[in-house]
């Protein structure tokens, strides 16, 4: 929604994962808020911190809003929760190249179907993003690897 809390969390888990597991990979891993609250600003301290401590740097990061660029440019962009997936469904349009899906449709055996917003929440919150963010780029990397093979 705001580019400060789950999005760059998910940048920052994404490209370490595909850094130690899947350089051969093509892929450009990029974040942006469906809404303007914070363009510009760094990540939430909590999340720079709670990624810090797993190995994760997210400190170069700046909020963004998504635009129709990005969804003519991307062939998959992810949303949080399904508010901002309509959010991206309507900005795409039907002529949109990029498929919009739910990050956590690449973890098929989570429960949850939307990444939870830690930012009105304590530190855990954050540990709780890292964790399903994880969860999903393992299953997302092993999809790009099959769309690969497949193609």
């Amino acid at each position: 929604m705001g580019n400060i809390c789950r999005s760059p969390t998910a940048e920052g888990v994404l490209r370490r994962m595909w850094r130690e597991s899947a350089e051969d990979l093509a892929i450009e891993v990029d974040s942006a808020g469906t809404h303007d609250y914070h363009v510009g600003d760094p990540p939430d301290p909590r999340a720079v911190a709670a990624a810090r401590r797993r190995g994760i740097d997210l400190s170069g990061l700046r909020a963004r809003q998504v635009s129709t660029d990005d969804l003519n440019r991307f062939d998959l962009v992810l949303a949080m929760d399904d508010e901002n997936r309509r959010h991206l469904l309507a900005l795409a349009g039907p002529q949109a190249r990029a498929e919009v899906r739910l990050f956590l449709d690449y973890a098929p055996d989570q429960e949850l179907r939307e990444v939870p917003d830690p930012y009105y929440g304590g530190a855990t919150g954050f540990e709780r993003v890292l964790d399903l963010a994880e969860q999903a780029a393992l299953g997302l990397l092993a999809e790009l690897r099959r769309r690969v093979r497949a193609a």
